[in-house]
């Protein structure tokens, strides 16, 4: 469960930094009040599955996802192009995620 809770927590963590930019500088309050909640949830999940996954792994996991997650929102958005290399390198980083996974 603890891998679950991780996962969408780093899932959240895309979701607070896509709010944060839209709230152009927290001038605007609903994507800041969504990042405000987006990120307190992030960070009880990440809080929670630390207490049984450890805390190297459970942040990088925490990191990864969320970065990845972020690149592909901004790509589905339009804000960003997706090239090979950019594809490849992000196939890169899941494959070290899962690793981590199964190394734990």
């Amino acid at each position: 469960m603890s891998w679950v809770i991780l996962i969408a927590s780093g899932l959240l963590e895309a979701v607070w930094a896509a709010a944060m930019q839209s709230s152009q500088g927290f001038r605007r309050w609903r994507p800041t009040v969504l990042f405000a909640a987006a990120m307190l949830a992030s960070m009880c999940g990440l809080a929670w599955a630390m207490l049984e996954i450890p805390t190297g792994t459970a942040y990088a996991v925490w990191v990864g996802v969320g970065a990845v997650a972020t690149v592909v929102l901004q790509v589905a958005r339009g804000a960003e192009r997706l090239t090979l290399v950019r594809a490849l390198l992000l196939v890169l980083l899941v494959g070290c995620l899962v690793g981590l996974k199964l190394v734990s």
